[in-house]
């Protein structure tokens, strides 16, 4: 690819999807924000008109810079729309044959020198590259959420990901979108859910042995150890059907016995307490 990235294509408009969306055209780039669901769409649309003047009022962001952005970002039901994008970042949720399914559909819209990147959280970028035809211009490009506001970006090749799409991809991370890239080679749960999930999942299993109560093992953290959340909350906050499928696809690698999901995480999931999203998880938010 010639020069630097300026059009992007995300495809899967939930938080992370609208979250990409959201920092590329904060960052001056032409953003296609692709859904099936013209619903979810309208609701993507207007949560990033509502962060962008929201930094407006703040006093971050001028409403002429504000306007400008959110005229960048074009939604689309259509997936050829996505066509003409330089980058489509595939940001469905994390299921491994709606994943396969979706690289596929990308592969087929675009061009021969677009760059596809996946933003999965845990699946092994090796096992998704297997949809594509071409996989040197594929890669993980691992945002975290809240992606406007987070800093850090895991960029993971793997052993066919061309050198000129891993380069490409991290100019555009550190130098437009002025986030931190870290690069990395495919292994499960890449650097920080390989460290993390472990951590929350402990704290789970603490809680389940009826040792201390959330509040307590949170306040521990936060008060004992300077984390800004304790590892409930921040499960709650994570989403803890996130939790749930980051920990399953890693186990499901490594057969890490610090990757089984403690019973009580497990139960709300399956209740559809998902944390924050649903008002209710190891917290109630109503």
């Amino acid at each position: 690819m010639n020069g630097p990235i300026q059009t992007v294509a995300v495809v899967g408009s939930g938080a992370m999807g609208r979250g990409i969306a959201e920092s590329c055209v904060r960052s001056g780039l032409a953003v296609v924000l692709h859904d099936t669901n013209s619903d979810a769409l309208t609701t993507a649309s207007e949560t990033v008109a509502a962060s962008l003047q929201k930094s407006v009022s703040r006093g971050q962001l001028s409403s002429v810079d504000a306007a400008a952005a959110l005229e960048r970002l074009s939604p689309a039901v259509e997936l050829a729309r996505i066509r003409d994008a330089e980058l489509v970042i595939e940001a469905v949720p994390e299921r491994l044959q709606l994943k396969l399914d979706v690289l596929r559909s990308i592969e087929e819209t675009v061009g021969l020198e677009a760059i596809i990147a996946s933003n999965t959280s845990s699946i092994p970028i090796t096992k998704l590259s297997t949809s594509l035809t071409s996989p040197a211009r594929f890669l993980g490009l691992h945002f975290f959420n809240p992606v406007p506001k987070m800093a850090l970006v895991e960029i993971i090749a793997t052993v066919t990901t061309d050198d000129d799409t891993r380069d490409t991809v991290e100019h555009l991370v550190r130098d437009q979108l002025g986030k931190t890239p870290i690069l990395l080679m495919d292994r499960p749960g890449f650097v920080v859910n390989a460290l993390l999930i472990p951590f929350l999942l402990s704290a789970a299993r603490m809680l389940d042995s009826g040792y201390a109560s959330a509040q307590t093992i949170d306040d521990g953290m936060t008060l004992g150890c300077g984390h800004p959340m304790g590892p409930l909350r921040l499960s709650d906050l994570v989403g803890l059907d996130v939790v749930c499928a980051v920990a399953d696809s890693i186990y499901d690698e490594t057969k890490d016995p610090a990757m089984i999901v403690p019973n009580t995480l497990r139960r709300l999931l399956e209740a559809g307490h998902l944390g924050q999203k649903s008002g209710r998880g190891f917290y109630s938010y109503s």
